[in-house]
């Protein structure tokens, strides 16, 4: 039986309010077997832990504060972060990164974020899930200054080029790839890139409601994307590393299992 597991789903999102106890449903019925529910602030953060009570055999969440909202990270929020990663149910520290790409908060104000939730890391021992865009030379400066002290580490929703992916691996990097390979107009030199990760490196994810993917046929009337989208993202994926849906699946849900410690259901 095909099992994959969603390492980035974005489930408090209020788009999933009314249903998302049929969105899982729908996850499951097509192979989506287990999720990782993003927390990218202090507050979503608790949301998703809160989430995860209610079907802790298939969930779990992560902590942190996405770049985007750094400049609200202060020391409450960083407590409230900390205290969270102490549940054994939140099993990374994340959302967190650095993306120059919007800089909804200054820079400077990401970095100081980022550096806070990488000492939560080394402190935790817990894996960190990683945003990066527009940003990729401070951000592995970041982490190689620390790369004797960190945990393990994914990049999540991997779209950048050749030289970004070469640096990320030696970096010591995991790779989730989303539904952007999907994408003709921006996604389309991941087709390419993803064969060069190894197996045991890569794991796949929505991020929805997020990156609904482009090829989708029919195309869902809300344009929401949820973790159902999961199978297609990984046979395109699959397609594009010469690989069987079956051996995808495999050894992307082992690194994952691996990855998070989250034993099977």
């Amino acid at each position: 039986m095909l099992e994959l597991i969603d390492i980035g789903i974005n489930l408090t999102h209020d788009s999933y309010d009314h249903d998302r106890a049929a969105v899982l449903s729908r996850a499951i019925d097509h192979g989506v077997r287990q999720f990782i529910i993003t927390g990218a602030s202090a507050e979503s953060s608790q949301a998703a832990l809160d989430l995860v009570a209610l079907s802790p055999r298939i969930l779990r969440s992560t902590a942190g504060c996405h770049p985007h909202h750094a400049v609200n990270y202060d020391a409450t929020a960083h407590a409230t972060v900390a205290e969270l990663l102490q549940h054994p149910w939140v099993v990374a520290v994340g959302e967190t990164g650095l993306d120059y790409h919007r800089n909804f908060s200054s820079p400077s104000e990401q970095r100081l974020a980022f550096e806070r939730q990488l000492d939560l890391a080394v402190a935790t021992r817990k894996p960190l899930f990683l945003h990066q865009r527009d940003a990729h030379a401070d951000f592995i400066a970041m982490l190689t200054e620390r790369a004797a002290v960190l945990p393990r580490a994914v990049l999540h929703c991997f779209t950048g080029n050749a030289n970004e992916l070469d640096e990320s691996l030696e970096a010591g990097l995991w790779i989730g790839i989303t539904g952007w390979i999907c994408d003709e107009r921006r996604g389309h030199h991941l087709r390419d890139l993803v064969a060069r990760v190894p197996a045991g490196r890569l794991m796949i994810e929505t991020d929805g409601p997020y990156l609904l993917p482009r090829d989708l046929k029919p195309k869902p009337e809300s344009r929401r994307n949820e973790p159902m989208f999961l199978l297609h993202i990984a046979e395109v994926i699959a397609a594009a590393r010469g690989e069987t849906l079956e051996e995808l699946a495999a050894h992307t849900t082992h690194t994952a299992r691996n990855f998070f410690e989250f034993p099977a259901e």
